[in-house]
């Protein structure tokens, strides 16, 4: 893990194709070997012919008119959380317990895992890298890391669920379905952090009236995703056919 983070601080993961071979934590490995084995079959499932036509525009495209363009979509917030978590553990709050610390290293690595499976397995079909802005938000603090952490977790697990059901293709689903598992761990953990027992409240994600009554994590569709996102993106991002 020491090579590894290492590596992250010098803007990291030059050698894309590691993330998937160096050693992991025993407690990491076992969330993240799902995603490793199922990328298998995502990545077969890529390399069809049926890649969207892109329209040009300044910034990145989301086109949902297919698979590929849900896929971008996710690794678009792939990018943005993965990006946050680097910062966090690169230059944790003094007031983070060290097993704070330590399990927010952990996050970093299942968000870069997450991002670079997307790029990987999307090849020449995945959009560009994305600019972040993250002026927002306190750093420093516990309360500020903690706010924002909850903020990108519960975005994350209710945009995978809201749109999962535009998938059309099996591996696709699996590895989605996967994936979020592991986001909603985080998120569970994360409001833990900010309040004992609160980890299955749905009730203010994003400010956007999602709840749970009925035992379920809340679902958000690209749009509402994205709107509530977009503070934290600098670059243009178009949607079509959504």
């Amino acid at each position: 893990m020491k090579n590894l983070q290492e590596q992250e601080k010098q803007e990291g993961l030059q050698d894309k194709g590691s993330i998937f071979t160096a050693p992991l934590q025993r407690r990491s490995f076992l969330q993240y070997a799902g995603a490793g084995a199922a990328g298998v079959a995502l990545v077969a499932a890529g390399c069809r012919k049926d890649r969207p036509t892109i329209p040009t525009m300044d910034g990145v495209t989301l086109d949902f008119k297919n698979d590929f363009g849900v896929l971008n979509y996710a690794y678009a917030l792939e990018q943005l959380e993965a990006a946050f978590y680097i910062q966090v553990a690169s230059n944790p709050p003094s007031d983070f317990s060290a097993s704070e610390k330590a399990y927010f290293q952990d996050i970093q690595f299942h968000e870069i895992a997450h991002r670079e499976f997307f790029k990987k397995a999307l090849s020449t079909a995945a959009i560009g890298s994305l600019e972040v802005d993250f002026s927002s938000i306190n750093f420093t603090t516990r309360a500020g890391v903690l706010g924002a952490a909850k903020t990108f977790e519960d975005l994350g697990v209710a945009a995978y669920n809201g749109a999962g059901k535009r998938l059309t293709t099996d591996a696709y689903i699996v590895v989605a379905g996967q994936i979020v598992s592991v986001e909603a761990r985080h998120a569970a953990y994360v409001r833990d952090m900010i309040s004992p027992g609160s980890f299955s409240d749905l009730n203010d994600l994003a400010g956007l009236g999602s709840n749970n009554a009925g035992g379920l994590d809340g679902a958000l569709t690209p749009d509402k995703v994205l709107t509530a996102a977009s503070k934290y993106i600098k670059t243009k991002v178009n949607v079509v056919n959504l």
